[in-house]
């Protein structure tokens, strides 16, 4: 069966994450912060399409984080802007985040076949198995506490969309959380999408090295990350399975390293407190990612790329630490910028070609 080219492609893996989010990746008060419209967005996407970027990966959020901006209140939904950018591109995938809770699994198998004949199967699938308590809150859902359960509902739901992608005719489903009568789903994908997952506890990575086929996980330390990453390709080698472990980045890049940290340091200065309170908090109440030790390394980095891999520097020293990434072990990362459409042109024209001359990207 033939397969997406995220998929069977060998270089290093770029895209990028969190444009459908007003303020991006950066807890800023700044007014040129990013807008997160439907302008911005698809003029971004048809940029990076030209560059040869892999993958756009959107947020799901439905409530913001409050503070002076209330960060990430403003947020374009995941299905609906995946399925237009994907109208609008020709070669770059497209992710659909998709919190398991919130969507039945029997419209999102039709949705995201529906989405793979619009783009010629270049549509991919974010499973989020839960995340923020307030949001679910507000949508009046139960978010069990227990990642057992949690998990445990996450897999009967893929195992319902995977069946309805495989299955040609009617079923019936008896589950512990899905009882379906002569379910069915046509049209069904060519081949399944890309699964991208992010988890940070043993159940987590259980349910992603069983069935994703990229596990995101944080890069605070290179040489914590070169022990985690080889143990998540064990976890799923051990099950038969090839799983490629992601992180995400941000980006600032200048021509000096000066005027690149004067600008961290301008994102320091001028961020919304209150909204990184609360995203710190709920981080830590809800999630298992971030090692408490680091807690100050933390919260910086949630300030300036809501806590990704800082690439801060000259076009030279953001591809050194690209190509690190990439020698612990990464598969591949997402790149944040505070404004996506001004400063990717810069990284497209004077990083990217340093990543192709070192191998890591194709020529």
């Amino acid at each position: 069966m033939a397969q997406n080219r995220l998929l069977t492609k060998d270089h290093f893996l770029l895209g990028t994450f969190a444009t459908n989010c007003g303020g991006g990746m950066t807890v800023s008060t700044l007014p040129d912060r990013w807008q997160a419209t439907w302008e911005n967005n698809v003029k971004l996407a048809q940029m990076l399409d030209e560059a040869g970027i892999d993958f756009m990966l959107p947020i799901a959020r439905w409530v913001g984080y409050r503070g002076e901006t209330d960060f990430h209140g403003y947020v374009l939904e995941t299905i609906t802007w995946a399925t237009a950018l994907l109208a609008h591109t020709k070669n770059i995938n497209v992710f659909a985040t998709v919190h398991t809770v919130a969507n039945h699994p029997v419209a999102l198998a039709k949705q995201i076949a529906t989405m793979a004949q619009i783009s010629g199967n270049r549509v991919g699938l974010n499973i989020v198995a839960g995340w923020n308590k307030p949001e679910y809150d507000a949508l009046g859902l139960d978010l069990p506490n227990d990642h057992e359960t949690r998990y445990g509902y996450a897999q009967e739901w893929f195992d319902v969309v995977r069946k309805l992608w495989d299955h040609a005719g009617r079923f019936d489903w008896e589950g512990k959380y899905f009882q379906l009568k002569q379910v069915h789903s046509d049209p069904r994908p060519d081949y399944h999408p890309p699964i991208f997952n992010a988890a940070g506890s043993g159940q987590g990575r259980e349910f992603a090295s069983s069935n994703a086929n990229f596990l995101f996980t944080p890069a605070m330390e290179l040489e914590r990350s070169r022990q985690e990453v080889a143990e998540l390709k064990k976890m799923a080698a051990d099950k038969g399975r090839e799983v490629g472990v992601m992180t995400f980045s941000h980006v600032i890049c200048r021509p000096t390293q000066a005027e690149a940290e004067a600008e961290w340091q301008r994102m320091l200065d001028h961020a919304d407190t209150g909204a990184v309170d609360n995203l710190v908090n709920l981080q830590f109440a809800h999630a298992h990612s971030f090692p408490h030790e680091l807690l100050a390394q933390i919260r910086e980095r949630m300030t300036v790329g809501h806590g990704g891999f800082p690439l801060v520097g000259t076009p030279e020293h953001v591809a050194d630490q690209i190509c690190a990434l990439h020698e612990v072990g990464f598969r591949g990362t997402t790149l944040s910028f505070f404004d996506y459409v001004k400063e990717f042109p810069y990284f497209r024209d004077e990083v990217l070609p340093i990543l192709k001359a070192r191998g890591i990207r194709d020529a």
